[in-house]
């Protein structure tokens, strides 16, 4: 995610954010001023945002001072101006209690405000640091834009004020929020990371006028649909203004993939992973230990696999044992040269596509915005958008706002950096709710009945979508490894291995079967409804992009010819029309001259997944294991901790 989210208490302000937020994440010399400390770091000074602004008496863009961050966020949520508002109260001859009293905002709360951290994709930021001048200061304009944006959605359509008796009432801030931005520049390990700590205030006004709490769960609640739609903003910002377009990029393998700047070596992605590649190496220690791990009695103290719920905590883990201490802060002129220098000459890109990688990038994205047309059809994204969501969640229930981030996730795949129309991911949405899921919800307050807290599931079957096998009885070979995954046969494991020595098993990861779902059941609604047409273009998007070799024939046996041939095997595909099909200009033109064959190949998989199974049920033997292709292996091998996983972690 690009957007992360945490929570300010009243004392934190002072502890954390006086010291080391506000000034660029470096240490602030004791008893220097705020603005004096921001002007050493090379930062400039926070600002003012919301359209909650009003109500206070400030204006959005305005300087953030250090006592109005103390009244605000340190003293339990008091007005930015609360000192000024006392004294005039004192000097009109009001009692302190009553002074005091007009300076508040409501109650007193502990939890004073959020602090979200948005940063854009390394691509971006790439461009922002080694671009001219010019590109520095459009893409700073963007990533602005897009966190107005995302503060404008909150205030619409997430926040609320809870307040009667257990919170029975909410009610959304009609005036909306009050939140301070803070503009940095670098990450911990001294590379670039352009990103922006928002710290939005708790404190909104009802429509009686009275101020109350933002509810807290619901902005953790929504943080994926935020950073969905920061993501989808900034790249069409960028790419619209600077003529670039996005290309989808795996970072890790089963999980989905990132969209960024096409054009953009990824080497330089590579040369700002220096936290990821710590925390890689930290976290292979981590699951070794704990897959390891015995109690008093020698027995397995957790179970010997590495699920994904265990993985993200051990990286949380892996990220704070490595995490370095900040660095002093330097002016953002000097960090552009140190940066360009050291990636020429660390990175491994040649210095003449670093110092010209806005036009590598332009290049790019005129290949793609000649190839790949930006149709939208929301019926297919609606399927697209179900199904994912369906396999991703536990169960295969969900609520609105899951549909709302993979439907902006989705149209971030489908334009490429293209602006769209406005509320086109509430249309996705919408269709998607009335066409494909059902409504399961059994509420047991008053809160279960808000739209956003519906609950629901798919209308389709779950026999009707990849699924993995019940587990396997247990076996009594003690030379049996634990299966890696309740649907995976156990590995054989050799003489003298100890728990731990062989190949670290890990669950799959859900994005792969979630992918082939929406595959499965949109191929299912195309055989339906028999439609053809230019708005099946996301289909032909996804069939041009697969690779020749997966999609051309297997080599016939050279010992028996044709012979083996099974009756009524189709032909192959026919590969000039799928290269028609990615030449096309529109990607669909191709479409139907395909649609047979790929009908076939769809039979195909099904009797290769059948034949898989198949082999998976008998009892593994040596021969077998002797049989097997090293490719095949590295091809069912789960994901190894790479060399890159994200973003700068641990920030």
């Amino acid at each position: 995610m690009t957007a992360d989210i945490r929570v300010i208490r009243a004392g934190q302000i002072h502890r954390y954010f006086f010291r080391e937020t506000v000034v660029g994440d470096g240490r602030r010399p004791p008893r220097t001023p705020l603005r004096a400390a921001q002007e050493q770091a090379g930062v400039p000074a926070g600002r003012w945002m919301g359209r909650g602004l009003a109500a206070l008496g400030l204006a959005p863009g305005e300087e953030v001072t250090e006592a109005q961050l103390r009244n605000l966020f340190g003293e339990r949520g008091r007005h930015p101006d609360a000192d000024r508002i006392e004294a005039d109260r004192l000097a009109q001859g009001d009692s302190p209690k009553k002074a005091f009293k007009a300076g508040a905002l409501g109650r007193r709360v502990t939890v004073t405000g959020v602090d979200f951290v948005f940063r854009p994709q390394p691509t971006i930021y790439l461009l922002w640091a080694f671009g001219d001048e010019e590109t520095r200061l459009v893409i700073e304009a963007a990533h602005e834009r897009a966190i107005k944006r995302v503060l404008e959605w909150i205030e619409d359509e997430v926040a609320v004020i809870r307040y009667g008796k257990d919170g029975i009432y909410r009610v959304r801030p009609p005036g909306g929020l009050v939140a301070a931005r803070f503009r940095h520049y670098e990450a911990r390990s001294g590379r670039p990371l352009l990103h922006d700590h928002l710290l939005l205030s708790v404190k909104g006004q009802r429509l009686d006028g009275k101020w109350g709490s933002i509810h807290t769960t619901a902005l953790h609640e929504n943080t994926v649909a935020a950073s969905a739609l920061y993501n989808e903003v900034i790249a069409a910002e960028v790419c619209e203004t600077l003529g670039l377009a996005t290309e989808p990029r795996t970072v890790t393998p089963g999980r989905r993939p990132v969209m960024e700047i096409a054009g953009v070596p990824h080497e330089l992605i590579r040369w700002t992973a220096r936290r990821s590649d710590q925390i890689a190496a930290c976290l292979a220690e981590l699951e070794h230990e704990y897959v390891t791990a015995v109690d008093d009695d020698g027995e397995p103290q957790f179970l010997p696999v590495v699920s994904e719920r265990a993985r993200a905590k051990l990286n949380a883990i892996a990220a704070s044992k490595t995490r370095p201490p900040k660095q002093k802060t330097r002016p953002l002129a000097q960090l552009r040269v140190w940066w360009k220098v050291s990636a020429i000459l660390t990175s491994g890109v040649a210095a003449d596509v670093i110092n010209s990688l806005l036009d590598h990038a332009r290049a790019a994205a005129a290949a793609i915005r000649a190839r790949v047309a930006a149709v939208v059809d929301i019926a297919l994204a609606a399927v697209d958008v179900t199904a994912t969501v369906f396999v991703m969640n536990e169960g295969g229930r969900f609520h609105r706002r899951h549909l709302l981030a993979e439907a902006r996730r989705h149209l971030a795949l489908v334009l490429r950096g293209r602006r769209r129309e406005p509320d086109l991911d509430e249309e996705i949405v919408a269709a998607a709710i009335s066409a494909h899921c059902l409504d399961i919800t059994e509420p047991k307050t008053t809160i279960g009945l808000l739209a956003d807290y519906r609950l629901y599931t798919a209308r389709w079957s779950l026999s009707d979508l990849p699924a993995r096998r019940r587990p396997p009885a247990p076996g009594s070979d003690p030379d049996r490894q634990l299966p890696a995954d309740p649907g995976e046969p156990a590995g054989p494991r050799l003489p003298g291995q100890d728990a731990g020595e062989w190949e670290i098993p890990r669950i799959p990861l859900q994005y792969e079967r979630a992918a082939l779902a929406g595959a499965v059941v949109r191929q299912k609604l195309r055989a339906a409804t028999a439609v053809r047409g230019r708005a099946y273009d996301v289909v032909a998007h996804q069939q041009a992009a697969m690779p020749e070799q997966l999609l051309a024939p297997e080599p016939a046996d050279p010992d028996h010819g044709d012979q083996g041939r099974k009756p009524g095997h189709g032909g192959a595909i026919d590969m000039t029309a799928l290269r028609a099909l990615r030449a096309s200009r529109t990607d669909v033109e191709a479409l139907d001259l395909t649609a047979d064959r790929l009908r076939r190949l769809q039979d195909a998989a099904t009797k290769m997944v059948n034949d898989a199974r198949a082999r998976s049920d008998r009892p593994t033997t040596q021969d077998d294991a002797d049989e097997a292709r090293p490719d095949d292996q590295q091809a069912h091998r789960l994901q190894q901790p790479g060399a890159h996983r994200g973003r700068e972690a641990g920030h």
